[in-house]
């Protein structure tokens, strides 16, 4: 795997941070995307003092604007682009929960633009450049809401479950091209998931984690890595990953 790019997007926090740490510790070059130029920046420092023999490219952008992402990505070095054998779309998030009818429109638009017309948009930029190379893989970041739904989850619920979907699709559009694509979809996870869906409540979001042991980060990093470290004919289609307190969306094991 050494010597190949790892594209990640939503890399300024959260697994998508992890998952570029990962990859640098293993060896991979990487490209790191979000909206947060100094996070992003800071991220690189550290990246490439703790492991010198990595490249580490920064891309600024809002995965929500399709003009921003294909420019981006059009103005990539060959000698870059040329070796991007992996895809991670992270960049996700939630806004709001509630009752349907009490939902906020710009909190809808958010959850969609981002989580399914974001993915998209990443997507479509990247894979000319995977079909390059036998053996590349995509990881879509879902999440359990991915497969289930759950009081005033809905929308959140539905762009997840449209990232299920299109990657059951995207398998099967890219299996001419030898491409894997893996969804993975991580229960309760200690990030900044909460604090985003609650608006900066950070109280409200520290409460969604007390009382049980939820996953981190680094346990979705692995992951990543495992999925995307299997021979060349083996693919890890769907991969659900929940806290040991977690047996569902709704059913949670607290002290």
């Amino acid at each position: 795997m050494k010597g190949i790019f790892a594209f990640v997007s939503g890399a300024t926090s959260g697994f998508g941070e992890a998952i570029a740490r990962k990859f640098a510790e293993n060896g991979l070059n990487i490209i790191i995307t979000g909206r947060r130029l100094e996070r992003l920046e800071a991220l690189k420092q550290e990246l490439i003092v703790k492991h010198p023999t990595i490249e580490c490219v920064v891309c600024c952008f809002d995965v929500r604007n399709e003009n921003e992402v294909k420019n981006t990505v059009l103005d990539l070095p060959d000698y870059v682009t040329s070796k991007i054998n992996i895809l991670v779309n992270n960049a996700g998030l939630a806004v709001g929960k509630g009752p349907i009818d009490t939902g906020e429109s710009d909190d809808w638009n958010r959850m969609i633009d981002t989580n399914v017309k974001g993915l998209l948009y990443v997507s479509k930029a990247i894979i000319p450049f995977l079909k390059n190379h036998r053996n590349s893989q995509i990881v879509n970041i879902a999440s359990i809401a991915g497969k289930e739904v759950y009081p005033g989850g809905n929308v959140y619920c539905a762009s997840k479950h449209a990232v299920d979907a299109l990657s059951r699709a995207m398998r099967i559009d890219l299996l001419p091209y030898g491409i894997k694509v893996t969804n993975i979809a991580p229960g309760a996870a200690d990030t900044e998931f909460s604090l985003v869906r609650y608006k900066g409540d950070s109280e409200t979001a520290k409460s969604v984690y007390e009382g049980y042991t939820p996953l981190y980060a680094e346990d979705i990093a692995d992951s990543v890595f495992y999925v995307c470290s299997r021979p060349a004919h083996v693919t890890i289609n769907d991969l659900v990953i929940m806290p040991t307190a977690q047996a569902s969306a709704t059913n949670l094991l607290k002290d």
